[in-house]
């Protein structure tokens, strides 16, 4: 289980440069963190080595997390993601051809993006509201708070199997509402 509150109190020992807390945080988040990795670069021995470099990272920059900005599992996310991405832009300039350049595009969202991501989230917002609370918050929680099924079905003390089937139902409904 790795409750957001047993989490900040953990990333707050590694600020303080406990070990255990990192260990502690280690084996309650790297099967997540692992399968951030392992999505975006797809072999799982590289994946392997970048989840070690993120968890020093998570060691070096434990002070630079703020509650306030998102969870813990969101912020080690966001810093795996990134190592992983770095990996493939090594992985990248190491088979380019040597007068190769990167492109570089403008980062910053024109109006045009700006309004369709806020058509994009007023329409989750409005689909999210149709679902049942219980619906909402299990989808809330497996998705922005990265806790697994089996924590959401100790939570709500039902079968794995119920919540897995729950939690189907409910993306099920969530993607025919946005798709309506």
């Amino acid at each position: 289980m790795h409750g957001s509150a047993e989490l900040r109190q953990l990333m707050a020992a590694i600020a303080e440069g406990d070990k255990t807390a990192l260990a502690d945080l280690y084996d309650r988040t790297s099967a997540k963190v692992f399968g951030t990795v392992l999505r975006l670069v797809g072999e799982r021995t590289h994946a392997e080595e970048i989840v070690q470099q993120v968890y020093l990272k998570i060691w070096d920059k434990a002070a630079n997390y703020t509650p306030a900005r998102g969870s813990v599992i969101a912020w080690m996310c966001a810093v795996a993601r990134n190592a992983a991405i770095d990996f493939l832009r090594r992985e990248d300039r190491n088979r380019a051809p040597s007068d190769w350049q990167p492109e570089f595009e403008d980062p910053s969202p024109t109006a045009a993006d700006l309004a369709e991501q806020a058509d994009d989230e007023r329409l989750l917002a409005e689909c999210m509201d149709g679902l049942e609370e219980t619906s909402r918050s299990a989808l809330r929680s497996a998705f922005f708070d990265g806790h697994s099924y089996a924590e959401l079905a100790r939570r709500a003390a039902v079968p794995l199997g119920t919540m897995k089937s729950r939690m189907r139902r409910s993306l099920l409904r969530l993607r025919e509402c946005l798709d309506a």
